[in-house]
């Protein structure tokens, strides 16, 4: 076997690519976020229960959120949507928000607005623009900000300087082969060095594509995703990008779409006469469901899918478990704990209350760095082997955490799975505690620079323990 040169990037285990065996009881687990403040309501007259598709991103200093502004009015005979506009709001931590005066357009008779563009001035594009910052260095000024909007039909490239004023770059469209009416995602792929986008389609149900371009205007022709195991559901939102910390990782977290049919248990579900009237000329609109999925990739083509949900419709006595609720947003930003404002956590937000009678509204979600997937194992033990490995570094740094009566011990073994003299398990120090980045350790000392160079694998072996991430340094 080829060992895998991991040099000294970060490497999750959200995916196989590094383990050789995982022994039982220890296992890969999927862990979910954890629910945080209300972080936004769209409360204001041009916005609405429909408001959703978010961006959130960070700019040197600040951050910002991109987001569709709409609304759905349900009646006996149908619903009608009202008029939409891409916004814009603005942050210094990423966890309060504030809608600038703009004053850039009129919008419903309203001045001073945090309103970007109106279908007058941006197309189509108001309904899914979704901005990402372009990071090379010979991007023009007047190209920082890049994005793709339009309509189900076609998909129009956007640039901006200031991530406010926008506009149309060429005059058609630059993809044509999919179904556009959803989020639709691109970003600069720097491992790669081209740009890389993900669009909605339809294969059996709602799915992804992806093509690149070199130059944001000639793109590939988008081909659909595969999936280990097989797709499960279907895909409507994606939320795909790098992970900022290991880029040659992708984390997508598309939005799974079940559309249920009426049943027993449906009126059991929150709102149910709310429910029905939104059903009335389409029964999809009160019966199907969504949540939050997860899924990785390396190759930026196959992508290792959970089954199981990321996050779950929750727990609602009102406005819970409807179409258009557990969207995510588009992007990951470091934000410091609720627990001790040192450590940094990873925050996205999650759209409530979407479709209600009232204002749908974005709660923000934290979870751990690198703690979406973990390999764990119960008090009484397990282990895994990592596939051989050559590194670049003096010392290894693991993200773990154990409970008050477990440990993490970490073996190094040459490519042949022989102990290596000086670092067997029995010469493993003990490790405990909850660590975001903590040397491994055994009774020399943590150098393992004698071993650069030489294929090696790593046995961890785990008691009450969760093992998120690895990297030499």
């Amino acid at each position: 076997m080829q060992p895998i040169n991991i040099q000294s990037r970060l490497e999750l285990f959200v995916d196989d690519e590094l383990i050789e065996t995982v022994s039982e009881p220890a296992s890969r687990r999927l862990h979910s976020p954890q629910p945080r403040e209300v972080a936004f309501v769209f409360d204001q007259p041009w916005e609405g229960n429909s408001c959703g598709y978010v961006t959130v991103l960070r700019d040197a200093n600040f951050y910002r959120m991109y987001y569709r502004a709409s609304h759905a009015t349900y009646q006996t005979d149908g619903y009608v949507d009202r008029i939409e506009f891409a916004c814009m709001a603005e942050s210094t931590n990423g966890i309060h928000w504030r809608r600038p005066e703009l004053d850039l357009h009129e919008a419903l008779g309203h001045r001073g607005s945090n309103v970007l563009l109106t279908p007058n001035t941006g197309g189509a594009a108001v309904h899914n623009l979704s901005p990402f910052l372009d990071p090379r260095k010979d991007t023009p000024d007047s190209e920082r900000y890049k994005a793709l909007g339009g309509d189900k039909e076609n998909l129009c490239a956007f640039a901006s300087g200031d991530g406010i004023h926008w506009d149309r770059i060429g005059d058609g469209p630059v993809i044509t082969t999919g179904y556009f009416d959803s989020q639709n995602v691109a970003f600069w792929d720097g491992e790669r060095d081209e740009y890389r986008a993900y669009t909605r389609d339809f294969n059996h149900g709602r799915d992804i594509r992806t093509c690149t371009s070199k130059d944001f205007r000639q793109w590939t022709e988008p081909k659909l995703l595969e999936y280990t195991p097989d797709r499960v559901s279907e895909l409507y939102t994606n939320q795909i990008q790098p992970y900022h910390r290991a880029p040659h990782i992708l984390l997508g977290f598309p939005t799974r779409y079940v559309e249920r049919q009426w049943q027993a248990a449906t009126d059991y579900l929150p709102h149910p006469e709310y429910r029905r009237l939104r059903g009335r000329k389409s029964q999809r609109e009160g019966t199907a469901v969504t949540d939050c999925m997860f899924m990785t990739s390396r190759d930026r083509h196959r992508f290792h899918i959970w089954e199981e949900s990321f996050l779950r419709p929750g727990l609602w006595r009102r406005d819970g478990w409807f179409y258009g609720d557990g969207y995510k947003s588009l992007g990951l930003i470091e934000t410091p704990s609720q627990h001790d404002p040192g450590i940094p956590e990873l925050s996205f937000f999650v759209s409530e209350g979407s479709f209600q009678p009232t204002h749908a509204r974005l709660r923000r979600y934290s979870i751990r760095l690198d703690g979406f997937v973990s390999v764990w194992a119960p008090l009484r033990g397990g282990e895994v082997l990592t596939r051989p490995l050559l590194f670049s570094g003096n010392k290894l740094l693991i993200n773990y955490s154990t409970g008050a009566a477990g440990s993490v011990r970490v073996e190094v073994q040459d490519r042949d799975g022989v102990p290596i003299p000086g670092y067997t398990i029995e010469d493993a120090e003990e490790m405990f505690g909850d660590s975001l980045e903590q040397p491994v350790l055994w009774r020399h000392g943590f150098d393992v620079g004698s071993l650069q160079g030489k294929p090696v694998k790593l046995r961890f072996v785990l008691a009450d323990a969760d093992l998120y991430s690895l990297r030499f340094c």
